[in-house]
């Protein structure tokens, strides 16, 4: 096919074409920024997903939410003394799981809505325990003194003893346990 000059190439003839230059500057810079944006590209796909795989159990930590099963209902005495429970819950710090066993004090007025209070100090984390005299829980850390629904009656503790949700299912008692 013929473009209109005689002398000069013919359509389609590179024969005659100029070669490329590979040190030409303009071209080099092209390439690199091209391969640079490809590279990034391919390192984010598969970097940013394997990252957080990777790293996803380290941020998670904690007990597993679930409820935890204390024990009957008939071990509660309604309108009596606290009665102090174990269980046994998970806790989960990176890759590791551990079991710890946890005590509470578990109460009822009527046998039917139950109260499940932490047996720690909020002041310091010294264990409490109940003592008729007092009508209440009692911290050997700083004579510390507890109502029987945890209130603080006595004593430094800034703030009540910790209150876990509770629930009944087949004459079992169940709690949430939370880290505070």
């Amino acid at each position: 096919m013929d473009n209109g000059d005689p002398t000069g190439p013919k359509q389609g003839d590179l024969s005659r074409a100029e070669p490329i230059d590979p040190t030409d500057p303009d071209r080099r810079r092209f390439m690199v920024k091209t391969i640079s944006v490809i590279g990034a590209g391919v390192a984010a796909t598969v970097g940013v997903p394997a990252a957080i795989f990777v790293t996803g159990p380290t941020r998670v930590s904690g007990t597993v939410d679930e409820w935890i099963r204390l024990g009957s209902v008939s071990s509660v005495e309604p309108g009596g003394e606290p009665t102090l429970m174990k269980a046994v819950v998970e806790r989960r710090s990176g890759y590791r799981v551990e079991q710890q066993e946890v005590s509470v004090f578990v109460t009822t007025d009527d046998g039917q809505e139950f109260r499940v209070l932490s047996n720690v100090c909020s002041h310091l984390g010294c264990r409490v325990r109940w003592v008729d005299d007092e009508d209440g829980f009692f911290c050997p850390c700083h004579n510390a003194v507890f109502g029987a629904a945890g209130e603080v009656v006595r004593g430094p503790p800034p703030r009540a003893l910790d209150q876990y949700e509770a629930m009944v299912e087949d004459g079992q008692i169940f709690f949430k346990f939370k880290e505070v």
